[in-house]
């Protein structure tokens, strides 16, 4: 049975007593400890701590991607704790975007055809009109036909962006998206998609050790050792 914590209609995410462990050669390590978490639809999140804190796993759980030790999560009323591995891939292709530090974009494929693949995997007839009014969106409409290795950092973070957005999901989880740039460009990425996210109307939850980036969030979150401390601002 659903919690009560469950019943609002607002609530896109919620997570109730999460705790994540693992194995290792020394015992049993516990990365995140009887996490509760309500996120409703719209918000922008920003989750901080130190490194080895659990934000990465925090956000792998929520968006799907791994499986709790216990508790239990719900993603748009859904039980994700009861679906198997194509349960929860149908589900994150549904609601869900990414966007990584990493850029994590097909090398052989041009900016063009890695933002077209989200909707060409989902049978969209239309995927090339959509990615390209994406990218031309983020300033990218000259640089269609480019690979990865052809393009800078935040050209590559732009066309990321893109493909995060061109499939419209209702939540959007963005790890260090600008770990691996400069601060000019990280600052100009970051606007991108503060904007992005408000003309989608996205749930926005945003891994990050930028104290400025994170106050441009509605609320922030601060996981210490695994543990979520004192009340979410």
């Amino acid at each position: 049975m659903q919690s009560q914590m469950n019943n609002s209609l607002n609530n896109i995410i919620v997570a109730e007593r999460l705790g994540k462990s693992v194995s290792t050669a020394d015992g049993i390590l516990h990365i995140l400890s009887s996490i509760d978490l309500i996120i409703k639809s719209g918000e922008s999140i920003a989750v901080v701590g130190e490194s080895g804190s659990g934000k990465s796993t925090l956000i792998g759980l929520l968006a799907g991607l791994d499986t709790p030790s216990t508790g239990a999560i719900f993603i748009d009323n859904q039980d994700l704790t009861i679906m198997n591995e194509d349960g929860r891939a149908a589900m994150r292709h549904k609601l869900i975007g990414f966007v990584f530090q990493a850029f994590q974009l097909l090398p052989s494929l041009t900016a063009l055809e890695n933002v077209m693949l989200p909707l060409e995997l989902s049978g969209d007839k239309n995927a090339k009109t959509a990615a390209t009014a994406l990218l031309e969106r983020v300033g990218l409409g000259h640089r269609l036909t480019h690979t990865p290795k052809k393009l800078s950092g935040g050209e590559q973070q732009r066309v990321a962006l893109a493909r995060a957005f061109v499939t419209r999901p209702a939540i959007l989880f963005a790890d260090e998206p600008t770990g691996n740039l400069d601060s000019k460009t990280g600052a100009h990425i970051i606007d991108l998609l503060f904007e992005l996210n408000s003309e989608h109307k996205t749930t926005l939850i945003l891994v990050t050790h930028d104290h400025a980036l994170a106050s441009r969030c509605t609320r922030t979150i601060r996981l210490e050792a695994g543990i979520l401390c004192g009340k979410p601002l």
